[in-house]
C-alpha cells in the first residue's frame, strides 16, 4: 500500500476547507458589516432578522385586497461590474440591480414589497461585500422595498480574486383593477419621459468596447462629463418606482383621466420598449426634437462611430422610464414628476397605426421581445 502526501501548500494534516479557497469566517465578518444597512430598509411587515434561512414578509395587508396580483422580477446588472471592480468601487452597483428589478415590477403599476440578492465571488472579502449590500439597501429604502435576505457564494477557480456578479429578484402586489398594461393605452394618450442618470446598465458590452478601442483609460478627465471617464460610466442608475407609484395615486384609473401604463427603457432601447407595452394596431409617435442627448451618449457615438440605429437599440439615450397618461392629465402628470426632482417633459403621442404612416426602416418598430404588440415611431433630429 502507498500512503498519499499532502500537497504543496496544504496543512500537514490535510485539507481544509479554507486552504480550498473558501474562508467562512470571512463570510460572516461580512454579514456583520452589512446587517445595519439591510435592517434600515425593514418595516413592520418584515419578520425575524438577518441571517435565517429564509426572509418573511407579512402580507396580512393582501386581506384588504379584492383580487391582489402578484408581481415578480429578476434581473443582474451585466457587465457595468468590471468598471465598478476596475475602479474599486463597489457601493453604488446596488443601485444599479434594484432599479432594474424593482422597476420592471412598478410597470404593471405593482408596488415592489420585498428583494433578495446574490452575490457571487472569487473570494469574499468582507468589506467589498458588505459595500455592495450598502448600495443595494440604500436603493431599496430609495424605492420603498425592503431588503429580506440574500446570499454570497465564493467561487475560488470559477471567478478571479477581485471577480463578482450580482443579481436580485423582487416580489410586489396590485390590485386587479389597477393592473397597468396595452389594454389600458388609449388612442390620444401623451408620452411623457422622464430623464435618466446616464448608461444605467444597459449596453455596457458596447460601451466598454468603444473607449478600449479609443484607448481611454477611466481615470481620464473628460471636460464635456465635467468629470473622469470612469465617474460617469458608474454613475448609479435611477430608482423610479417611488415616481411612478406616486403617478398612480394622484392619477388612478378609477378617476376616468389617469395613468395607463409605464415602459422601463432597458436592454433594448426606448424603442422596442416602449412598444411592448402598447396594444396592437396603436402606434407611439416620439419626437427626438423633445430632449437633447446627454454628453456621455454623444461621446460614446463619437468615439466609436456607431451608427444611430445601433445605439437607439441598445441604449437608453437620457429616457430612462416612460409613462403614458390620459391627454387630461399629461401637463399636471410632467409637473407633479419635475416637483418631485424628475426631470420629465412631453415625449410624443398615441394614435392609430394607419396605412400612411411610413413603417420601413430603423425609426419604426413593431412589436418587440416576443411581445406582438403595438409600435414606435421616431421623428425628426434630437434637439
Amino acid at each position: 500500500m502507498t500512503s498519499a502526501t499532502p500537497a504543496a501548500g496544504n496543512a500537514a494534516n490535510g485539507i481544509t476547507y479554507a486552504s480550498a479557497g473558501v474562508d467562512v469566517e470571512a463570510g460572516d465578518r461580512a454579514v456583520e458589516l452589512m446587517k445595519g444597512a439591510i435592517k434600515a430598509t425593514h418595516n413592520t411587515s418584515v419578520i425575524g432578522g438577518v441571517g435565517g434561512f429564509a426572509g418573511l414578509y407579512d402580507v396580512s395587508k393582501l386581506l384588504t385586497f379584492k383580487k391582489p396580483l402578484l408581481a415578480t422580477s429578476t434581473d443582474g446588472v451585466g457587465t457595468k461590474v468590471a468598471i465598478a471592480q476596475a475602479m474599486d468601487i463597489h457601493d453604488t452597483i446596488g443601485f444599479d440591480l434594484v432599479g432594474m428589478v424593482v422597476d420592471d415590477i412598478v410597470v404593471v403599476g405593482a408596488e415592489p414589497l420585498y428583494m433578495t440578492d446574490y452575490i457571487a465571488c472569487g473570494k469574499v472579502v468582507p468589506e467589498r461585500i458588505a459595500d455592495i449590500v450598502r448600495g443595494i439597501a440604500a436603493a431599496c429604502s430609495v424605492a420603498g422595498t425592503a431588503l429580506v435576505g440574500g446570499e454570497t457564494a465564493e467561487h475560488p477557480g470559477l471567478l478571479g480574486e477581485h471577480e463578482y456578479d450580482v443579481a436580485g429578484a423582487a416580489t410586489g402586489v396590485v390590485e386587479a383593477d389597477a393592473l397597468l398594461g396595452p389594454d389600458r393605452v388609449r388612442e390620444g394618450d401623451v408620452v411623457i419621459g422622464m430623464a435618466s442618470s446616464g448608461l444605467h446598465s444597459n449596453g455596457y458590452s458596447l460601451v466598454r468596447r468603444v473607449i478600449n478601442h479609443a484607448g481611454w483609460a477611466l481615470d481620464r478627465q473628460v471636460s464635456e462629463l465635467g468629470r473622469t471617464l470612469g465617474e460617469e460610466l458608474l454613475e448609479p442608475t435611477r430608482v423610479y418606482a417611488a415616481d411612478c407609484l406616486d403617478l398612480t395615486r394622484a392619477f388612478p384609473l378609477s378617476g376616468g383621466a389617469a395613468v395607463h401604463g409605464f415602459s422601463h427603457v432597458t436592454g433594448g432601447g426606448l424603442a422596442a420598449n416602449l412598444a411592448r407595452v402598447l396594444p396592437q394596431g396603436l402606434v407611439a409617435t416620439v419626437d427626438r426634437s423633445t430632449w437633447e442627448l446627454p454628453a456621455i451618449f454623444k461621446l460614446v457615438s463619437e468615439l466609436g462611430n456607431v451608427p444611430l440605429a445601433d445605439l437607439e437599440r441598445t441604449l437608453n439615450l437620457g429616457v430612462g422610464m416612460i409613462a403614458i397618461v390620459s391627454p387630461e392629465v399629461a401637463d399636471a402628470a410632467v409637473a407633479r414628476l419635475n416637483d418631485r426632482g424628475l426631470p420629465s417633459w412631453v415625449m410624443g403621442t398615441v394614435s392609430s397605426n394607419s396605412d400612411s404612416i411610413d413603417k420601413t426602416g430603423p425609426d419604426y418598430v413593431q412589436g418587440a421581445k416576443g411581445v406582438d404588440g403595438g409600435a414606435v415611431r421616431l421623428v425628426n433630429a434630437y434637439a
